[in-house]
């Protein structure tokens, strides 16, 4: 059971934690369909410290004889869920940049040509 004034200042802490999200959503440093992600886990932790018998309730789930150690192992899978995600998204931007430069490359190398030949042709 947690002591109602922890749950009071964590309750306080998810609140603050959803303001900064949307502060950065609105300011548009962060994009919506990222922003989804840390929605989601703010959710869950919202979840867990309005209802903390869940918590209880999902780690007898999965065998878990201490709670302290299925928090952490929640909040690992958490960490290493939203670090796959933003591996994900940085793969893809990598991989949209470097379209980009090619991209970029060949139209730099079309210019210089069309530029050679009207060059030679001014000259005659």
């Amino acid at each position: 059971m947690i002591p109602p004034i922890l749950r009071i200042t964590l309750i306080a802490a998810v609140i603050c934690y959803f303001i900064l999200i949307l502060y950065f959503l609105k300011n548009r440093a962060l994009n919506l369909k990222y922003t989804l992600l840390w929605l989601l886990s703010g959710a869950v932790m919202g979840l867990f410290v309005i209802f903390p018998e869940l918590l209880t309730y999902i780690i007898h789930i999965f065998g878990i004889e201490d709670n302290m150690n299925g928090l952490f192992i929640m909040c690992i899978g958490f960490m290493l869920m939203i670090m796959m995600a933003l591996t994900s998204i940085a793969s893809r931007q990598n991989m949209k940049i470097r379209s980009l430069v090619q991209e970029i490359g060949i139209l730099d190398k079309r210019i210089r040509e069309l530029e050679e030949v009207s060059a030679g042709t001014d000259e005659n």
